[in-house]
């Protein structure tokens, strides 16, 4: 896919992986509006570049507003990048937490598709930045990684269910990238990359019209292998020791 001219709308691109995105679409020819709650952020991250409108993906009058605003901006919309996301590390199980994460990362996913598939019918793309965190359950990750395995399922269900609208659905399973999110975990985070990298990685992924990518490659290898562990031993490996 030449990205040159594409109208793309960047869903939680104040920072971290989805500003950076935005930049390299924007660099490799897109017309490109980025969204999230700061306003502030978002016209640092725009500059003189991109189109901004405000939105909070929990409220989906607000995601409606957002779109319609996007599409007059744009002039239509073709790629829809839900970047929006919620991590909060849980010591002990929190309800509270859970539902936060659920409000963000599964229902904002499911109010932007609500808005945005019917601008989409005839032909585009829908990109959601899920996780590796989703392949297998971690502890401390109990909320964020069943979201990002959610997310995972529902992205998977529309690529079959949207094919005949002519429409493509791209999964992106980051690993540790740093950013907002990740700068205060105090766990080990193997193969950390750059928001940068990442983006140039999904920019590819868009353009290539993949259904998946995973990265970096030593995090696509580990979680590969992660998934062919049985249930007990898993649970043996990750269990806390005293």
């Amino acid at each position: 896919m030449d990205l040159t001219g594409r109208k793309i709308w960047v869903v939680g691109a104040s920072s971290g992986i989805g500003a950076a995105l935005a930049h390299e679409l924007h660099q490799r020819g897109a017309r490109v509006a980025i969204s999230a709650r700061r306003e502030d952020k978002l016209k640092e991250v725009a500059g003189h570049q991109l189109a901004i409108s405000t939105v909070d993906v929990t409220d989906q009058e607000s995601v409606r507003r957002a779109a319609h605003d996007v599409a007059q901006q744009l002039g239509g919309l073709d790629i829809l990048i839900f970047s929006a996301g919620y991590w909060a590390q849980m010591d002990d199980f929190d309800a509270a937490s859970f539902q936060k994460h659920l409000d963000v990362n599964l229902t904002g996913l499911a109010n932007t598709l609500d808005t945005v598939i019917p601008r989409l019918q005839g032909g585009g793309m829908i990109v959601g930045i899920a996780s590796v965190a989703g392949y297998r359950g971690l502890p401390g990750a109990e909320a964020y990684g069943a979201t990002k395995a959610a997310q995972i399922n529902l992205l998977e269900a529309l690529r079959a269910k949207l094919r005949p609208d002519g429409i493509d659905v791209l999964t992106v399973c980051p690993g540790f990238v740093e950013t907002e999110m990740t700068e205060t975990n105090s766990f080990p985070m193997p193969f950390i990359i750059k928001a940068d990298q990442a983006a140039r990685a999904i920019a590819d992924g868009i353009e290539r019209q993949s259904a998946r990518i995973v990265f970096p490659w030593q995090m696509d290898l580990l979680m590969r292998f992660a998934k062919l562990v049985p249930d007990r031993l898993w649970a043996l490996a990750l269990t806390p020791r005293s």
